[in-house]
């Protein structure tokens, strides 16, 4: 009886409340878990939402994106007509036809910087026979670029900008750490579109794509696409571990980035001298797998294999052979042919290494001198690019090919009868005062407020120009129909 009289009190009380709650005209919500409490919002331009909780151990690639973001930077390289054409590490094959060789060259790439001094990594085929670098930074300012130093063997580059005040740095991490299987993302601007970011994992480490002896290219599926070269990839901790560099024609989510370490371990050249030298001794080397051990009758189970020496190599004039078996270099034990590569590719020409090895069972040491490893396509100059040929008699003056504004071409692009002056016929992405509001068709009037009206005023009023200065070319666009002012600075010559 005590226990019924109880229940009915309490449920009396219970409903004399809701009714109170109704007639009020209050809503009784439960008060909100800390959790709920929003973060303050920093004073920023761009309106930021609080951070969704994560679940332990889950990745947050927004917080890493927004940290990694400021040091991505675009790259515009612009070549003249000459340079010949060569297949790229997207594996496409240059064109059969002239216009490979008779036509300027513009292309775009990416870049992250590594310090406050300007210094940014790239690929070498992003700025291949480029006569002008542009980089233009996460803050929309776009600065000249200059090449340091390249090395075309692991299609790594260093550019640098000056005058651009103190940059913010990406974090370079350690890509010996890296694992299989482990997240990572690519921040770059393939197809034009700048910031993308995509999310990816490890998908395998040590890939072989272009040179065996050297590559070690990190393969993953986050998506990378043309422009997306010489961007960061980046691991969960917001450190750089690669550089994108290629992609696969047959498939849209392989991608391959240069392990960062890589990248680092040449800087020094490259800052010292603009070229990476390396070590070479002339040999075609192996792994010892349980077959060939067995097929051989080797004693041993690790080590590099020889299957070729190449003709007057250090190897030859060393005196050593084919199925001898590489066990050590200076002490230190040798395990797979990519190590012993990376040993001899990491010392300097002319330098003694003392190889121990295994030969018809016994073991034997021999000293090789070693020499400087080959190009891959003959000599270039310090800055990896190929050698600069002499100014030609007939370049044009700031990159543009002008000609008379004759009455049929007039007529045609239904040029009114009162304009006079040159048409532009082509322009050189690479030329001394291009800007992209110069474009083929545009009729030059007048050159800072100097009359044009033949291709001997042009050359004239051009060639008087120096370094630093403005020109202000105006003229009529037949595309749009109208008179304007296309402006550029003269910042070489």
């Amino acid at each position: 009886m005590a226990r019924f009289t109880a229940l009915t009190i309490a449920f009396c009380s219970a409903v004399s409340f809701l009714i109170g709650a109704v007639v009020s005209g209050r809503t009784v919500m439960p008060p909100a878990p800390p959790a709920a409490v929003a973060a303050p919002v920093r004073d920023s331009p761009v309106r930021t939402r609080a951070a969704a909780p994560l679940p332990p151990g889950a990745v947050n690639f927004a917080d890493v994106a927004e940290r990694i973001n400021a040091a991505v930077v675009n790259i515009d390289a612009a070549s003249r007509a000459g340079h010949e054409g060569r297949r790229r590490r997207t594996g496409d094959e240059p064109s059969d036809g002239p216009r490979e060789l008779e036509l300027p060259r513009q292309g775009s790439g990416s870049g992250f910087v590594i310090d406050s001094q300007g210094f940014i990594l790239t690929n070498f085929h992003v700025i291949e026979d480029a006569d002008r670098i542009t980089v233009t930074l996460a803050d929309g300012r776009a600065v000249k670029g200059e090449v340091v130093g390249a090395d075309p063997a692991i299609d790594v580059a260093l550019i640098r900008v000056t005058g651009a005040g103190t940059l913010p740095s990406a974090p370079l991490g350690n890509s010996d750490e890296l694992r299989v299987g482990e997240w990572v993302c690519a921040i770059g601007n393939p197809l034009g579109y700048v910031h993308s970011v995509t999310v990816g994992v490890v998908s395998f480490i040590g890939r072989k794509l272009f040179d065996a002896s050297l590559d070690d290219y990190i393969q993953t599926d986050a998506a990378i696409n043309f422009g997306n070269s010489g961007g960061p990839l980046i691991n969960a901790r917001g450190e750089v571990i690669g550089i994108n560099s290629a992609i696969s024609s047959r498939a849209t989510n392989i991608g391959f980035a240069v392990p960062i370490n890589q990248a680092v371990a040449i800087i020094p050249q490259l800052k010292a001298r603009g070229r990476v030298s390396r070590g070479f001794v002339g040999l075609i080397l192996t792994d010892i797998t349980p077959d060939l051990q067995r097929s051989l009758g080797l004693s041993v189970s690790r080590g590099a294999l020889v299957q070729d020496v190449s003709s007057d190599s250090p190897a030859e004039r060393a005196g050593l052979k084919p199925y001898d078996v590489i066990l050590a270099v200076d002490g230190r034990s040798v395990f797979t042919n990519d190590e012993l590569i990376r040993d001899i590719s990491g010392r300097q020409p002319g330098t003694i290494a003392r190889l121990e090895l295994l030969r018809d069972g016994r073991r034997q040491t021999s000293q090789v001198k070693l020499t400087e490893r080959p190009g891959l396509d003959g000599p270039r100059d310090v800055s990896g690019a190929r050698p600069a040929s002499p100014p030609a008699g007939n370049d044009p003056p700031l990159g543009l090919i002008v000609r008379d504004l004759d009455p049929g071409f007039a007529r045609r692009m239904e040029i009114p009868i009162a304009i006079q002056g040159v048409v532009v016929m082509r322009v050189d992405p690479a030329g001394a005062a291009f800007v992209p509001a110069m474009r083929r068709g545009f009729v030059i009037m007048e050159i800072n407020r100097q009359p044009v009206r033949s291709v001997s005023d042009y050359q004239r009023l051009v060639a008087a120009a120096r370094t630093g200065d403005a020109l202000a070319f105006y003229g009529y666009d037949p595309s749009v129909g109208q008179r304007g002012f296309v402006l550029a600075t003269v910042d070489t010559r």
